[in-house]
């Protein structure tokens, strides 16, 4: 399988690390050309101008995600879109600036191609422990939520492919939980000294 990750900076390696580790391609489509070669030379990729890739992965901040797919347009079409932000108020950091009722991923949804399918995957993983795929021997979980089962067997192939533990929490609309939980996951790092480098792990 080929995952085409739109963005070049942590998150886009971790990713890219991940994908590359389970044995499938990574194409890395960015504006910034230069650090796009840079990090596909350091991890193995290849550098795109448009998206080919069978799933794509939105590895850039919320406020950047329409401006991409206004840029990318009918070429998301028939792709699996993999929304990975959390839509944080950034001037407070006090909470999310979607609407109480909906959800960066479902917001992305709207602005999709029709029937382009969204799964929200990786909003509550940081970057440096992707790279490495666990923390404390442990492996990390990626939350996944989509409306589109198929859509989202696509982005857990690649997950479980990449050494990580994808699951399934349920429809698209349950992002609104998981962009409140990776906020939490964020806010907590300072107070618990995690210093970005913790995981959130299901036991049952």
């Amino acid at each position: 399988m080929k995952v085409t990750i739109i963005g070049a900076g942590n998150m886009a390696r971790g990713i890219g690390t991940r994908v590359l580790a389970g044995g499938n391609d990574v194409e890395l489509v960015a504006r910034n050309k230069a650090a796009a070669q840079e990090l596909a030379d350091e991890l193995g990729a290849t550098v795109g101008d448009q998206v080919s890739g069978d799933a794509v992965v939105l590895a850039v901040p919320y406020p950047a995600a329409a401006e991409v797919i206004a840029e990318h347009g009918d070429g998301l079409r028939g792709k699996v879109v993999v929304d990975i932000t959390n839509p944080v108020d950034w001037a407070t950091f006090e909470g999310l600036v979607t609407p109480a009722d909906s959800s960066a991923a479902e917001e992305i949804a709207k602005l999709l191609p029709q029937g382009t399918p969204v799964v929200k995957a990786f909003n509550t993983t940081f970057a440096t422990t992707l790279s490495s795929g666990e923390v404390a021997g442990q492996t990390l979980d990626v939350l996944l939520a989509g409306d589109d089962a198929d859509a989202k067997a696509t982005v857990a192939s690649f997950v479980e492919a990449g050494g990580l533990r994808p699951l399934d929490v349920g429809p698209l609309r349950r992002a609104r939980q998981l962009e409140q939980l990776g906020f939490l996951n964020m806010a907590a790092q300072e107070p618990l000294g995690a210093g970005f480098a913790s995981a959130l792990k299901f036991h049952w």
